[in-house]
């Protein structure tokens, strides 16, 4: 039920959304970090707003440029007047980080992301600092733009559970979100949203212990295993999956289950996900690329 406001929130914010919302939360319950493609203007910061409202946590936005450093994202070591070492954290000490515009950065300063990520700890000088177990990364990049950009490596993207695209909505939703300015909505006033607080971290937690009860047949392993392999195989493709693929395919799908409230996957919870999870760790061969064959 838990989980279910929470989604319910995120609608009422970010119209006509539908399947970015739900890979959001899928993503957030089974520990994943996301990555958000989309233009300008279509909701993606709100999404993650509105979720850090619905969840009482910590939110920051890490605005990406090509002269940001590695040390104004994890935080540096300083001298005080007392002539001792301090560390001062940066802003990834947060429970929901938004990394804007991702590809803006070079792979320097992208790559201070890859430990947190993973380990879900930063090293300053040779000590390590643990983040909050809440702590899960939204990394946006807009697809048009290539001027002044770094294509994120395929380690990097790797890294994320699930590529969410956030496209333009239908022509009625897009009219309502004018309606919705005029009842007085307003994207940078978030007392605008109507949202409460549906769950703390120590809600989070929980609803992320229930997704590990959740149950998984060997068919279902086995479906999974066999859609990541033949990735692998496909003549239209230059890179298949990799075996996290299939780790954060199965996640998900428990995920998906729990939202749908049952305790056990199905295979449609895996078929539904699998495009948002495995889109970004595939290649399009150069010539069908050219002739707009996509990796959905």
């Amino acid at each position: 039920q838990d989980a279910r406001r929470i989604l319910e929130a995120m609608r009422q914010v970010g119209l006509g959304q539908e399947a970015a919302t739900r890979e959001v939360l899928v993503c957030l319950l089974a520990r994943g970090h996301i990555l958000l493609e989309g233009v300008p203007g279509t909701a993606k910061t709100l999404l993650v707003r509105t979720l850090a409202l619905a969840l009482e946590a910590k939110f920051v936005r890490i605005q990406f440029t090509p002269d940001l450093m590695p040390a104004d994202i994890t935080g540096i070591t300083l001298l005080t007047g007392a002539h001792e070492f301090t560390f001062r954290p940066g802003p990834i000490f947060a429970d929901l980080v938004l990394a804007d515009e991702i590809n803006r950065a070079p792979a320097k300063t992208q790559a201070a992301l890859l430990e947190a990520m993973q380990e879900r700890t930063v090293t300053v000088d040779g000590k390590s600092h643990p983040l909050s177990s809440t702590f899960t990364v939204f990394a946006t990049q807009n697809p048009i733009e290539f001027e002044g950009t770094y294509p994120l490596p395929e380690a990097e993207l790797d890294r994320f559970m699930v590529k969410a695209q956030v496209g333009y909505p239908a022509a009625p939703v897009e009219q309502g979100i004018l309606t919705r300015y005029l009842e007085g909505f307003e994207a940078d006033r978030p007392e605008t949203y109507g949202v409460a607080p549906v769950t703390d971290a120590v809600g989070l937690e929980r609803l992320r212990k229930a997704v590990e009860t959740v149950r998984v047949e060997p068919r279902i392993t086995g479906y999974i295993t066999a859609i990541v392999r033949a990735t692998r195989e496909a003549a239209s493709l230059t890179l298949g999956a990799s075996p996290r693929a299939g780790v954060s395919l199965l996640k998900a799908a428990r995920a998906a289950a729990l939202i749908e409230e049952r305790d056990y996957v199905i295979p449609d919870d895996v078929k539904l996900l699998a495009p948002a999870v495995l889109r970004h760790r595939v290649s399009v061969a150069p010539e069908l690329e050219l002739e707009g064959v996509t990796a959905d």
